[in-house]
């Protein structure tokens, strides 16, 4: 039904209608086949021939599900006689990755909370897809004092306690000109030991409660979520592509953006 007021045009379903789209959609992505075809068709136009071959298909298949993706507006067929991801292909498989990267780590979403994150990354966490799970503290650990190392640009942590075995490294690097930012829960800011040699290269800032805790540098990055019943635990994912990285870095500044300054007390030699 189409209502048209103030030269605004105005869409209305009925709950049957709406229904049955979701449902025609759903039904098109639940086959592995159609899904597969959408994922490479978003990274590049291809023919119906190239399609095939990528994904180890005969034509007559590749055409029929060709088909139906195109009858649900998930792809079209170009005049060059390449098939490309439409606009609404591209909303589906965003809302399908997050999809596929929390069923495929449903254990630990089932342990952890993801409510308080800001409603916008909860949207986009399917740029995690491409991570690696690290379910132990003592591995999770050592990878993290390994990006310590390797970094040679930046260092962007969030954390509710300081690692007492990165402080040297940290600190002999951001004497060199390393970025330091570090965000700290407000407890913490209380009781944090200080360096003056290097502290006024650092910039730090704390929040009331810290919900998640990253390790950034510009070749990596980890996350980790807080536990159901309030425990912070040490287990999460590492990604080194783009997508990943820029999840972490977005949601890192969205936390710095909104901490307040913390400025300590340094006396001068």
């Amino acid at each position: 039904m189409r209502n048209v007021s103030d030269g605004c045009e105005r869409i209305t379903t009925s709950n049957n209608e709406e229904g049955e789209e979701i449902s025609k959609v759903l039904f098109e992505l639940a086959s592995n086949r159609r899904a597969s075809i959408l994922f490479e068709v978003e990274k590049q136009n291809l023919k119906m021939q190239q399609i095939a071959k990528s994904l180890d298909m005969n034509v007559t298949e590749t055409f029929r599900h060709l088909q139906r993706l195109n009858d649900a507006r998930l792809v079209e067929k170009k005049a060059d006689g390449t098939y490309a991801i439409t606009s609404v292909g591209k909303l589906a498989i965003g809302h399908l990755s997050s999809l596929d990267f929390i069923l495929k780590n449903g254990s630990y979403f089932l342990e952890h909370d993801v409510s308080c994150l800001p409603y916008e990354f909860v949207n986009r966490l399917g740029e995690l897809v491409d991570g690696e799970f690290c379910g132990d503290t003592v591995t999770n650990f050592n990878r993290v004092r390994k990006m310590v190392y390797e970094a040679e640009e930046y260092i962007w942590a969030m954390s509710e306690q300081v690692e007492s075995s990165h402080i040297q490294a940290t600190n002999e690097k951001v004497a060199k000109g390393l970025q330091f930012r570090f965000i700290m829960q407000q407890d913490l800011a209380k009781t944090v030991k200080i360096y003056p040699e290097v502290e006024h290269l650092k910039e730090r800032k704390y929040v009331d409660r810290i919900c998640v805790t990253f390790l950034i540098n510009e070749k990596e990055s980890c996350v980790n979520l807080r536990r159901r019943n309030g425990e912070m635990d040490y287990i999460g994912f590492f990604g080194k592509d783009e997508k990943f990285r820029k999840w972490t870095r977005d949601l890192f500044m969205y936390y710095w953006e909104r901490a307040e300054p913390w400025y300590p007390n340094i006396q001068k030699p």
